[in-house]
């Protein structure tokens, strides 16, 4: 067991996180973690988006992932707030359920020469998943690889997902042999990967994923939960089925999973909303942690699954 002094990251790879949700024709602020970039939050607070304008309503407009590697001269509203917060690229998550747009996640970096990391999007093509776009901050050797990598279905941790239809976790991916790339992640420090699905508006062969490394980590907690009626039955609710912990260990307990009902706590609450959650400093997170994000996946009808992640 880790001591709780390895959660006393002093920079993540992501520094700031975000809700944008839709009212009438524009996305308002729906809440976010910004530690202490307060001019930026500030900033945030006050602006919203049409369809279209600025990295969330690009997102919007375009119903697919984005990746914004450099503010300046970008279509990015708050370029100068974010330069003045040393941010220096974002990646905005849309989350749809079938064609109805429920809110955008957006997450912010900070990039340097020592920030590893990788947020990669992959798309369907031919058969075959290939990179659309990612942001790998100083990881420029495993970025070159991964843009000459593509996965067919069920091979690697995107096509695994692929396939699954479901987020899947991923230990050790500088040795694991279901890593495709793990030379290249060992030799950038990655260690923990989660992918998970991203269900557009037709197009269902959309995979987000997220490789932490150490020493700037994208977070120190991941957890999946299932809450397909298929799993959890008539009762509803969540269910834990994977999860790993820096202190902790694993979190999952096959023959008497965790288990949360709709409204009970920070889980409880996406499943009551159907939203993203960002929760900081707030009573109801794992102990020791001070932000959490609670993102939610809609599939065929239902809340199929939430992924959680923890700094």
């Amino acid at each position: 067991m880790m001591d709780t002094a390895i959660l006393a990251t002093p920079r993540p790879f992501i520094a700031a996180t975000e809700v944008w949700l839709p009212s009438g024709d524009r996305l308002v602020h729906g809440g976010g973690d910004y530690a202490d970039l307060t001019a930026f939050e500030a900033a945030s607070i006050r602006q919203s988006f049409a369809r279209g304008e600025g990295l969330p309503g690009k997102a919007w407009d375009e119903e697919r992932p984005v990746v914004l590697k450099s503010f300046d001269g970008s279509y990015f509203l708050r370029a100068e707030a974010a330069r003045e917060a040393g941010l220096t690229a974002a990646v905005a998550l849309p989350v749809f359920d079938g064609k109805k747009l429920l809110a955008v996640l957006v997450v912010l970096c900070a990039g340097d020469e020592t920030a590893t990391g990788a947020i990669e999007v992959w798309r369907g093509q031919d058969g075959l998943l290939m990179l659309a776009d990612g942001y790998y901050g100083a990881a420029r050797q495993f970025e070159w690889v991964s843009q000459h990598t593509h996965f067919p279905k069920g091979q690697g941790l995107p096509g695994g997902v692929w396939a699954a239809r479901a987020p899947i976790l991923m230990r050790d991916l500088g040795s694991g042999y279901s890593f495709i790339r793990s030379e290249s992640a060992g030799a950038a420090g990655l260690s923990t990967g989660l992918g998970l699905p991203v269900p557009l508006p037709g197009d269902d062969s959309c995979v987000v994923t997220l490789l932490s490394a150490a020493g700037t980590p994208i977070a120190h907690r991941f957890e999946i939960w299932d809450a397909r009626a298929a799993r959890v039955g008539a009762a509803g609710g969540a269910e834990l089925t994977d999860g790993i912990c820096d202190r902790d260990g694993p979190l999952w307990d096959e023959d008497n999973p965790p288990r949360v009902q709709v409204w009970q706590g920070p889980i409880g609450q996406v499943l009551g909303t159907g939203l993203p959650v960002v929760l900081s400093g707030r009573p109801g997170l794992a102990a020791g942690y001070n932000l959490m994000v609670a993102l939610p996946i809609h599939r065929d009808g239902e809340l199929s699954h939430i992924v959680a992640w923890y700094i």
